[in-house]
């Protein structure tokens, strides 16, 4: 099966970066008022990434919301005071495009950032990231929204922004690096060979957003079941259910985690499940380039693309086209509006 254009995507993405910090410019948002992500799935994930950067930069005095898109357009509600900021890479899904109409329609600010193209959101703002990938996996649409979002965050604490566009800066070359460095054979073993059960990926604080993002990539591409969890979560009630076929990855966190991360290592360990590391430091599984924490989820993410695609390439699966290549997928998803 096909993942030639996922993979020219992934590669592409140090490039996208650094282009983007180079020459995106974006509007002064209003630190004394309300602000709302949101989005679907990736794009939420991006959200949850940017809405953790104000958190931080600022001390917690702004504290914005990161919402899925379905929920706020069909059972919250939205205010003239509120900043709503829409993550959608095509522009065309039904619940972000409905978040914009209603937030205009109670008078709030709107931003959309959005894939390049000829669609044309209902925003104040548009902000353009990547063009429009050719792979249903998407991978430069989430890094090149990242990038615009943490453009956004930049202007929106002027005197805070330093630690966070030095990070994004150094980000172009660890994202170059990452993707020179060695996928274990084991990583790629464990993760075809594993089928059915699932295959848990976890992380704390930033890396937990990775998380969920590697175990929707992963699911799109390699048609396996994958399940993110924070790490404290993964040791609460969760070991119920692992055994010796559990087999997981446990993103090493750059800060620190109370020891949490070695716990479920050696739980999952002394079940005889099999245990992927993913770290900056050498002997990791899955290997990324050291980068400053704030610019992690830029890079922790590139080895569970390559992941991807050297497992599709065993499983007979496509990151390009998320089994809607072969039915009853296709027929399944032409019945749905996205």
């Amino acid at each position: 099966m096909s993942s030639t254009e996922f993979d020219r995507h992934v590669a592409e993405q140090p490039d996208v970066v650094e282009e983007l910090l180079a020459h995106t410019e974006v509007p002064r948002l209003d630190p004394a008022r309300p602000l709302v992500l949101t989005g679907i799935g990736t794009s939420l994930h991006a959200c949850r990434i940017a809405a953790t950067w104000v958190r931080r930069l600022s001390g917690g005095r702004i504290r914005p919301v990161a919402i899925d898109a379905h929920d706020l357009a069909l059972t919250e509600s939205l205010t003239a005071a509120d900043q709503v900021v829409v993550v959608s890479h095509r522009g065309t899904k039904r619940y972000p495009n409905e978040v914009l109409s209603a937030a205009r329609s109670v008078g709030a600010a709107t931003v959309c950032v959005t894939g390049q193209g000829a669609v044309l959101p209902d925003a104040d703002v548009v902000l353009r990231a990547s063009r429009q990938e050719r792979a249903s996996t998407h991978s430069v649409s989430y890094t090149s929204a990242l990038t615009v979002l943490g453009r956004l965050v930049c202007e929106l604490l002027p005197d805070a922004s330093k630690e966070l566009a030095d990070a994004l800066a150094a980000a172009p070359d660890a994202m170059r690096r990452t993707l020179g460095l060695e996928l274990s054979r084991r990583a790629t073993d464990t993760l075809v060979n594993g089928a059915p059960h699932p295959f848990l990926i976890t992380g704390t604080g930033l890396d937990a957003v990775t998380a969920a993002e590697a175990a929707l990539k992963i699911k799109e591409g390699t048609y396996r079941w994958s399940e993110a969890l924070h790490t404290e979560f993964a040791l609460h009630g969760t070991p119920a259910v692992f055994a010796a076929t559990t087999a997981a990855c446990l993103i090493r966190p750059g800060l620190p985690d109370g020891g949490r991360t070695d716990d479920l290592a050696g739980y999952l360990t002394a079940l005889g499940a099999p245990v992927l590391i993913s770290d900056s430091r050498p002997g990791a599984d899955l290997p990324f380039a050291d980068v400053p924490e704030l610019a992690r989820p830029l890079v922790t993410l590139l080895p569970f693309h390559r992941l991807v695609s050297a497992a599709a390439a065993r499983l007979g699966a496509s990151p390009d086209l998320t089994h809607l290549e072969s039915e009853p997928w296709t027929s399944a998803a032409g019945a749905v509006s996205l």
